[in-house]
């Protein structure tokens, strides 16, 4: 195999959490990159589907952590608003 140095800019954060992951997997950065590029011309294109990532408002995820606490047959409950307020100390 011919194999040729390939310089690339990359954060440098970045580059060690990569590097650390990698290593867990008992892989080299170098190797890690060569896979992926191997996969890409297997692929005919990115070796996963890109897209957007949308996130959660903060009322998303308020509204699911309700559901989970209505779900949640240990959560605390009240019979009407003043045991609240006696609760939390208003």
């Amino acid at each position: 195999m011919n194999t040729v140095a390939m310089n690339i800019r990359v954060d440098k954060n970045l580059k060690e959490q990569a590097t650390e992951l990698y290593n867990d997997l008992g892989l080299s950065l170098s190797s890690a990159i060569n896979m992926f590029l191997r996969q890409s011309v297997r692929d005919n294109g990115f070796p996963f589907k890109p897209q957007r990532t949308k996130r959660k408002s903060e009322i998303e995820l308020a509204v699911e952590e309700a559901d989970q606490l209505m779900k949640d047959p240990n959560a605390k409950t009240y019979n009407n608003l003043q045991e609240l307020w006696d609760e939390i100390g208003i």
